[in-house]
């Protein structure tokens, strides 16, 4: 818990999902992990999809909302690399404001109750190279590299994989 109080993580509701977009976007971008020109802007961006597909959470902070990430069980069409016995998150996204405050690890760590609740045996994610911070909240949680399934989803873009065994 940070001097703003606890991070609140619950279903995005409706209303929402515009803001939830909208912020994915302008995380990605502000940290350079897309171009603006990214055919991956316009799926950031539909949280609604998101939400009627996966489950979509969001973190509130002193009653904003600051975060989302989306939880794939491994029937939902964004699932990527999850197994018939794993659940898998996707994402991940904390407005510049709220970084270092805890919401990343809460994010996450209410993926793993949700996987762990449904008796899956793993959590799964891809991320990209540069996402550093990302990748200390993974390793710190407990979530170990797995190379040999990393995989790129175009040309030019490399994504490691990182797993979580519950």
């Amino acid at each position: 818990m940070g001097p703003m109080g606890p991070v609140t993580i619950r279903l995005a509701r409706p209303e929402e999902y515009d803001l939830v977009g909208d912020l994915t976007v302008d995380a990605y971008l502000k940290d350079g992990l897309i171009s603006p020109e990214s055919s991956y802007v316009s799926i950031l961006r539909d949280a609604a999809d998101r939400a009627a597909e996966a489950e979509l959470l969001v973190a509130e902070l002193a009653g904003e909302l600051v975060g989302s990430v989306s939880y794939c069980p491994p029937d939902s069409i964004y699932a990527e690399l999850a197994a018939a016995d794993e659940a898998e998150f996707r994402m991940l996204a904390v407005s510049a404001a709220a970084r270092g405050k805890g919401v990343g690890g809460a994010l996450v760590r209410a993926c793993i109750d949700r996987a762990r609740a449904s008796g899956f045996t793993g959590l799964r994610l891809s991320t990209q190279r540069n996402m550093g911070p990302a990748h200390r909240i993974y390793v710190r949680i407990g979530f170990e590299r797995t190379p040999e399934r990393d995989w790129s989803p175009v040309p030019g873009v490399d994504l490691l994989t990182y797993a979580l065994t519950l």
